[in-house]
């Protein structure tokens, strides 16, 4: 597994098309795009990286994995009544559909989706509770109290993300928001902004593994609709791309990561900062897809 990995170092983790940052949000856009770490965290405990797998970079969307694993078990399957459970076909920060189809977002990954689920696991709590609580989740499902959230980065979104904005105000205008939108859109930038490194957030994806010796943090049948929902609508309107070019369940995040799961076996997680036109990794996706094909892991046998 380590020659492998060093194998897609060298082979698409030095390419010199890399991409462009997110250069909407002002802190991530003074990312160095040449950089490229991989992580996987195998069922039985081995780790193993290549490249620049401890450098901690900000998980954005990746974030509403844990997100939503955390709100479906404040609410159970009630959160459905919220959000969907399709892919979108859209942009991850689109308007379009909230207005067609009465304030439902179409999934919880989608950015309408996740201010649901923020609004879900925010009830009865302060921001600051709320997201005390999401952070336990995460540093118990990698079993690392190191993992922070980069208040600039948060403060940067805040500033600048009037998109996101207006999508928490149009859920609120049908009735789907329950908190503040200051509140909800708060929470979810400093979400977003959670840190981690390759092998953070690889290990972090164990509790979705399903075997024994990994993190059982929910149970398996939402392990198995978390995992259903990543693979359908987790690289956004590039979703059917990536299952049909991985075949794993993945999330990306604008920040250049990708948490990619291998039920069963491993979870994976990739960095590069560059994005293609779907607001994904470039390099990562292709890592992921040259990772798949040497495996020969795949969820389609």
């Amino acid at each position: 597994m380590k020659d492998l990995l060093d194998d897609i170092y060298a082979n698409i983790g030095l390419s010199p098309e890399r991409g462009g940052v997110a250069t909407y949000i002002p802190e991530l856009a003074k990312i160095d795009p040449h950089q490229f770490g991989m992580c996987v965290a195998a069922a039985d405990g081995e780790v193993y990286t290549a490249g620049d797998a401890e450098v901690p970079f900000s998980i954005q969307s990746v974030s509403k994995v844990f997100a939503l694993a955390l709100a479906l078990g404040k609410v159970g399957d009630q959160l459905w009544r919220r959000v969907g459970r399709e892919p979108s076909g859209l942009s991850f920060n689109s308007l379009l559909l909230l207005e067609r189809e009465d304030g439902i977002p179409r999934n919880p990954f989608i950015n309408a989706g996740a201010l649901i689920a923020t609004d879900i696991y925010l009830a009865g709590s302060r921001p600051k509770e709320a997201l005390g609580q999401l952070l336990r989740f995460v540093r118990a499902a990698s079993d690392d109290e190191d993992i922070h959230i980069n208040e600039m980065v948060a403060r940067s979104e805040i500033a600048t993300g009037h998109r996101n904005v207006a999508l928490a105000h149009y859920l609120a205008s049908f009735g789907n928001l329950h908190s503040g939108v200051d509140e909800v859109y708060g929470t979810y930038c400093h979400q977003c902004a959670i840190e981690m490194s390759c092998r953070q957030l690889a290990l972090a994806g164990r509790f979705l593994i399903d075997t024994d010796d990994t993190p059982k943090l929910v149970s398996r049948e939402r392990r198995r609709r978390i995992a259903a929902l990543m693979m359908t609508c987790g690289h956004y309107d590039g979703s059917g791309d990536f299952a049909f070019r991985v075949g794993l369940p993945g999330k990306s995040g604008v920040g250049g990561g990708i948490l990619a799961i291998a039920p069963g076996k491993a979870s994976v997680a990739v960095w590069s900062p560059g994005l293609n036109r779907y607001g994904n990794s470039k390099l990562g996706t292709e890592a992921m897809e040259m990772f798949a094909r040497k495996t020969g892991w795949s969820v389609f046998g």
